[in-house]
């Protein structure tokens, strides 16, 4: 039978009046994409470290999953480095204390449970709840607002997002003729209609200049030449961001789909069929989405309640969308974006997001906002 809920992101969180200390755990299960809450808990623990608290928060958050919405696709979001990296197996589990919990909670987590570390203030619903019950035990009065299950964050809460505006570069002899053309291939330059495109683009977003606070594009060259049209036109500078990159198409880079579909019909079935399967050499989606989340998680770091035009390419940008939906990967598949087009996500401090505009072109009439 399928979940009630698609997909669900736990946060949580744990914290020590003194390491160690007088000790708590907060954690809340949210509908993905909506931020609406399913369900939270708060509890104190004696006297424990920050990390023995930030694991009784995951795993008291694994155990919302399981009550309220097994099957369902999951990420956990915390703040805590440590436990992230232990998490994902990244990093070893040396600690005594740590030990036990780590293996608890792999046995909670279902099968293919994304890991994300995300700055502490996108993380303060897990923090509050956890200083209330704190707060509490040391018998201070509970200022708490109403965020009982099912009940969303008022607006006004909410504070000012950093909106993104995702540019797609313009078009290449590899756009124009549907080849693949990523991360590690021959890197086209923009053509000719390719430059005027971005050029109709940038004088369609130039009203906006005061309102777009940096540029930054993905290091690859068709992405370099749109980003530096758009910066002149802005009067802006462009930075660099590695994540921003196309995926890694490996030896299927250059080659048409027919082409692919004629040399390597099964390495294209598998492709098409598991979000984890990588052409020869390249990246898998599921590859992607990681590298992408980490680039969108030092943007909003680096450039909080700011807007940012981001220079990007098909799958980044498909999968910046894809995150803030709350979607499945899959979703990938299910979306079209046009050489030079735009699209704008706003991301709130709580980790909520709003889709704004998709595939949005000059010629179209659209409102950016902030």
């Amino acid at each position: 039978m399928r979940a009630e809920h698609a997909s669900v992101v736990v946060e949580a969180d744990g914290g020590s009046r003194g390491n160690p200390g007088p000790a708590a755990y907060g954690a809340v299960l949210m509908q993905a994409g909506s931020g609406e809450v399913i369900a939270e808990r708060a509890e104190c623990i004696g006297v424990a470290t920050n990390n023995v608290a930030e694991y009784r928060g995951l795993l008291a958050g694994l155990e919302l999953y399981n009550e309220h919405a097994p099957g369902a696709d999951l990420e956990v979001r915390m703040d805590s480095k440590l436990v992230i990296e232990q998490m994902s197996g990244n990093w070893k589990i040396k600690h005594p204390d740590m030990r036990p919990l780590a293996v608890a909670a792999q046995r909670l987590a279902p099968a293919g449970t994304t890991f994300t570390w995300i700055p502490r203030e996108q993380n303060r619903y897990a923090d509050r709840i956890l200083n209330e019950a704190l707060d509490t035990q040391a018998g201070k009065p509970s200022r708490r607002a109403d965020t009982s299950p099912g009940r969303r964050t008022r607006p006004e809460d909410l504070g000012t997002p950093t909106t993104m505006v995702l540019v797609r570069h313009g078009e290449t002899a590899h756009t124009a003729a549907r080849r693949f053309s990523g991360r590690g291939g021959d890197d086209p330059a923009l053509t000719a209609d390719g430059a005027a495109q971005v050029r109709a683009t940038a004088d369609w977003l130039a009203p906006l200049a005061e309102e777009v606070d940096a540029v930054v594009s993905s290091p690859l060259r068709r992405a370099r030449e749109t980003a530096e049209i758009l910066a002149a036109r802005l009067d802006r500078t462009v930075e660099i961001e590695d994540g921003l990159a196309e995926a890694a198409f490996g030896t299927w880079d250059g080659m048409t789909f027919v082409e692919v579909q004629e040399r390597y019909p099964d390495d294209l079935d598998a492709w098409l069929g598991s979000m984890d399967i990588a052409p020869g050499g390249g990246d898998s989606i599921a590859a992607m989405d990681q590298r992408v989340r980490r680039a969108r998680d030092r943007l909003l770091a680096g450039y909080p309640e700011k807007s940012v035009l981001a220079v990007s390419h098909v799958t980044p940008i498909k999968l910046m969308v894809r995150m803030a939906l709350g979607a499945p990967l899959e979703a990938v598949y299910r979306m079209e974006l046009a050489p030079a087009s735009v699209s704008v996500i706003s991301w709130f401090a709580d980790g909520r997001a709003s889709v704004r505009m998709l595939n949005a072109r000059p010629m179209e009439s659209a409102f950016i906002g902030r």
